[in-house]
C-alpha cells in the first residue's frame, strides 16, 4: 500500500502511515511474527523514515507492535486477551449506541441501513473481502452516525485492532453471510423502533467474536501468543 497525497504535516504523514500499516497488519499483508524495519516500510508506503518511526511508536502503544531496541521491529501475535478485552469495549458501547438509535431512528435511517447492507451482499457475492470489510465497519459507524456520537465509534475503532485480525482471518462466504443476517435484524429492529430487540440483535451479533477467536486459535495457533 502506498501512502498517497502530500501530507501538509510530518504528523499527519505519521497518521497516514499509521493507517496503512494498520490495515496490512489487520489483512494479514503483515502477519504475526513478521520483522519489519523503518527503512522497509518507507520504502513501502513512500515515505521518509521519520513518520515510520511516530508509526511504529503508535502502533507499539495499541499493541500491534514490538519495538526492540537496536533489533528488528516484530509484528505482535494476536493476545486472546485483548481479543477479549476489545469485544468486552465493543460491546459496552454499541448496546447503547444500538439503544438510542431504535429508540429515536433517524427518518431515512432504515433505508441507509438496508443500503448498505445491499453493498455488503455484493461485496460478499464477489468474495471482496476487503470490500466486505469496509462495509462492515461503515454499518457500524453509520450506527453511531445517526445515535449522535459517532466519535464514540472513533473510541471502539482505537481498541479494537485486535478483534479485528481474528475477524478478518475468518472472513469468507459463509461468516459474510452470518454477519449480514445479523445486521438484517438489527436493521429491523431499527426500523421498527424496537430499542430491546435492537439490543438482543446487536448482543447476539458481537457475541460471536468468541467463537470466532476459539476457530482462528485452532486454525492458526501459530499467530496467537
Amino acid at each position: 500500500m502506498t501512502v498517497s497525497a502530500p501530507a501538509t504535516s510530518e504528523e499527519t504523514m505519521a497518521m497516514r502511515v499509521v493507517g496503512a500499516l494498520r490495515d496490512d497488519i489487520v489483512t494479514m499483508a503483515l502477519k504475526p511474527g513478521d520483522v519489519i524495519s523503518e527503512s522497509d516500510i518507507a520504502g513501502r508506503y513512500g515515505v521518509s523514515r521519520q513518520p515510520v518511526r511516530e508509526a511504529f511508536i503508535r502502533l507499539a502503544q495499541q499493541g500491534l507492535l514490538l519495538i526492540r531496541p537496536k533489533r528488528a521491529t516484530v509484528v505482535k501475535k494476536i493476545s486472546p486477551d485483548g481479543v477479549r478485552q476489545s469485544r468486552f469495549i465493543r460491546e459496552s458501547i454499541e448496546v447503547e449506541i444500538i439503544r438510542r438509535v431504535a429508540s429515536h431512528p433517524g427518518g431515512d435511517a432504515a433505508g441507509v441501513l438496508a443500503g448498505l447492507i445491499r453493498d455488503q451482499e455484493a461485496a460478499s457475492s464477489a468474495n471482496d473481502r476487503s470490500r466486505f470489510h469496509i462495509l462492515d465497519e461503515l454499518f457500524h459507524r453509520t450506527l453511531a452516525r445517526y445515535a449522535g456520537v459517532e466519535y464514540a465509534w472513533q473510541l471502539i475503532d482505537d481498541h479494537k485492532m485486535q478483534l479485528d485480525r481474528v475477524r478478518y482471518l475468518t472472513l469468507g462466504a459463509s461468516s459474510s453471510q452470518r454477519a449480514i443476517s445479523e445486521h438484517k435484524a438489527i436493521a429491523a429492529a431499527v426500523a421498527k423502533a424496537d430499542p430491546a430487540a435492537a439490543e438482543a440483535a446487536m448482543r447476539a451479533h458481537l457475541a460471536r467474536a468468541e467463537i470466532l477467536l476459539t476457530q482462528t486459535v485452532e486454525e492458526f495457533p501459530e499467530y496467537f501468543e
